[in-house]
């Protein structure tokens, strides 16, 4: 009986869809194909702004220039909208750094963000020191296959104790004066011999958005990531009180650059940030790629005196303390009081210009809206695109947003009631092959609706989500509050394998036509929710998730 009442429910709520969805959804195609704008927004947000650091004059700028171009497409109440990052912003200026002796070469390296700047060009011998380390721990299954390519796969250990990190660093202390200190051994880094993915199997994307598959939806931003493990043993450190103390070791003994090793293949480098967020706690540090610190390792194992060379010189900008979101809106008509909104978000890393992360997943959302917006429609609910800052520190914009404008379904502000739901895109340059709701099954099957007429652009689906744990993408950020967060997935074109978070994420890397598609499949998507009779069902009282502690 739950079942046929069920699908009575659903059949009504399709039932009710947008009337000329099919003509709508024609002109739609034809906007897109004949007058794209998403490579020229993304040159500009790459190539002009990147990369776009929270609080930083670069983010800032990319803000002021989205809010400027959506009110010359015709949007209303384009505007920036600031939050509290609480740090300032940095950095990397210039960087370079050579081998000087017994050889001379460039060296190939990221900034590690929110470190300090060299006193000018300084030059030190090189000291390899292995930090301590605990008993081996049992891989997590969840975790097999989310580090992509040429990531560190082999065996995880335990902190050391507090008793063993302190004795090690007292044994070592007089080693490192006015020397370049690497705190571990190479990575090895095996050679692969499997095809990269390019894209998803069409077979396989259906079946996991069919209704009936149980793990339906399962894609990025689909559900929440884990938050990792603490020490079960009270006498072994944290991860940053291993941090602070080996940072407070360096500085005290007069280390002069700490070299950490990339640990990926084929001299591509992950940029990450010093999460003290504090230059003053910690020495200049660079992120060598795996080539190079290999060289100098096994130099060192010859014996050799290997004398570094680096000048570094990064900035700090204190007003960054303040940083910005940026949206803009396509009034409603009937249903005005009601927002359909769609983002992703704006910020990016250093070592590249922000390209697949995500100044395409901004583009996208920017293109699909200005699509919206050009055709002159008129959707009864208001439409409103966000892009946010924050999103690398941990999905902070976009929490800080929706603490202030929605509260949560435990404590909602007048804001909660109003919100259909959020559409989010984050994993690259890739086709969207289907999308995850938080909410019942109802509301995927009304995401279906919208979907389905995109079949041959490879699109398989969507399934529901009751996850309300943040992580991955700022989708999560509405699920953690109780509101219908949709994340697209897409084919995965590069991404985790070589341009996410890396020195290759690049305006290069995108595909023209992949993203054209998912600004074709997300303005029909937002257009045809936004005209519905029903806003999009949620969890009840008696069905809503217990909420989760926002990261």
């Amino acid at each position: 009986m739950k079942k046929l009442l069920f699908a009575l429910a659903t059949a009504a709520l399709l039932s009710a869809q947008p009337a000329a969805t099919s003509e709508v959804n024609g002109r739609i195609r034809q906007e897109e194909a004949q007058h794209s704008q998403v490579m020229h927004t993304l040159h500009m947000l790459t190539d002009r702004y990147g990369p776009r650091m929270t609080g930083t004059p670069n983010l800032e700028a990319a803000a002021r220039w989205v809010a400027k171009q959506l009110t010359d497409w015709g949007f209303q109440n384009a505007h920036l909208e600031s939050w509290d990052f609480g740090h300032p912003g940095w950095l990397n200026d210039r960087a370079s750094g050579f081998i000087v002796s017994p050889v001379k070469a460039n060296l190939k390296f990221e900034v590690l963000a929110w470190t300090p700047s060299t006193k000018g060009t300084v030059t030190g011998s090189a000291v390899q020191l292995i930090l301590p380390q605990g008993p081996p721990v049992q891989p997590d299954p969840a975790a097999a296959g989310r580090g992509g390519r040429g990531g560190r796969g082999g065996p995880q250990f335990e902190q050391p104790t507090r008793a063993e990190l302190t004795a090690w660093l007292d044994a070592n202390k007089d080693k490192i004066r006015g020397k370049v200190v690497m705190l571990s051994k190479a990575a090895v880094i095996p050679m692969n011999f499997e095809p990269e993915a390019r894209r998803l199997p069409d077979d396989q994307v259906r079946a996991q958005y069919d209704p009936a598959n149980p793990n339906a939806g399962r894609g990025r931003g689909g559900f929440g990531s884990g938050r990792g493990r603490g020490n079960a043993d009270p006498s072994r450190v944290t991860a940053n009180e291993l941090r602070d103390m080996v940072d407070a070791w360096l500085i005290s003994n007069g280390a002069l650059v700490r070299m950490n090793d990339a640990a990926r293949d084929h001299g591509l480098i992950v940029t990450q940030q010093h999460n003290a967020y504090d230059p003053s706690k910690t020495i200049p540090t660079v992120i060598a790629r795996n080539e190079d610190y290999g060289r100098i390792e096994r130099l060192l194992e010859d014996g050799d005196d290997v004398k570094l060379e680096f000048n570094i010189q990064n900035t700090l900008y204190p007003e960054g303390k303040t940083t910005y979101n940026v949206a803009g809106e396509i009034p409603g008509t009937d249903k005005a009081n009601e927002i359909v909104m769609l983002g992703g978000h704006l910020d990016s890393w250093h070592s590249a210009t922000g390209a697949t992360d995500n100044g395409i997943g901004s583009s996208i959302m920017l293109e699909a809206a200005r699509i919206i917006q050009a055709l002159g429609l008129k959707p009864r609910r208001t439409i409103r695109v966000a892009l946010w800052s924050g999103e690398e520190e941990g999905l902070l914009g976009s929490l800080a947003y929706v603490k202030q404008h929605f509260g949560t379904f435990e404590d909602p502000k007048p804001e909660f009631a109003t919100l259909d739901c959020y559409f989010n895109i984050d994993s690259g340059t890739g086709r969207p092959r289907g999308a995850s709701v938080f909410g019942p099954p109802a509301a995927a099957a009304i995401l279906r609706g919208a979907l389905d007429p995109f079949a041959d652009l490879g699109v398989m689906g969507a399934g529901p989500t009751s996850s309300r744990a943040t992580g991955g993408t700022d989708s999560t950020s509405f699920n953690n509050a109780g509101l219908p967060g949709i994340g697209y997935q897409q084919d995965p074109i590069e991404y985790n394998t070589e341009t996410h978070h890396t020195n290759l994420d690049t305006y290069e890397r995108i595909i023209p036509e992949d993203v054209k598609t998912a600004a074709t499949v997300i303005a029909a998507s937002v257009w045809y929710v936004a005209n519905l009779d029903q806003m999009i069902p949620r969890f009840t009282k008696e069905t809503m998730p217990a909420p989760v502690a926002a990261r």
